[in-house]
């Protein structure tokens, strides 16, 4: 998927992927985004699932017994759940929730 964002400096629209990718070449960006990798496939993973199955974050809070904005801060990365409440999102959305160390 392809975002477009808009850059204030050149006051032009730039390809999000290109920019990611040239901010990936900086050491310190990289090292950043590396260690929040498990949290952005996570959040990836439940946004998917939750849009497959046609279901509003109200619907999915509902459906956990929870509230809209616990599931709008758990999808913009402000929420750090427990393995109960994760195996709980999974199942709403018609998933199962794997927990891999390697």
């Amino acid at each position: 998927m392809i975002y477009k964002t808009y850059n204030t400096n050149t006051m032009k629209y730039i390809n999000f992927r290109d920019y990611h990718n040239e901010q990936m070449r900086d050491p310190e960006f990289k090292k950043a985004f590396d260690s929040l990798e498990v949290e952005f496939q996570i959040i990836h993973d439940i946004l998917r699932k939750r849009i497959e199955q046609d279901m509003s974050q109200k619907e999915l809070a509902e459906k956990i017994g929870s509230d809209q904005a616990t599931i709008s801060r758990l999808e913009a990365g402000n929420f750090n759940p427990s393995i109960k409440f994760l195996k709980r999102v999974a199942e709403a959305v018609g998933g199962k929730l794997k927990v891999t160390i390697i």
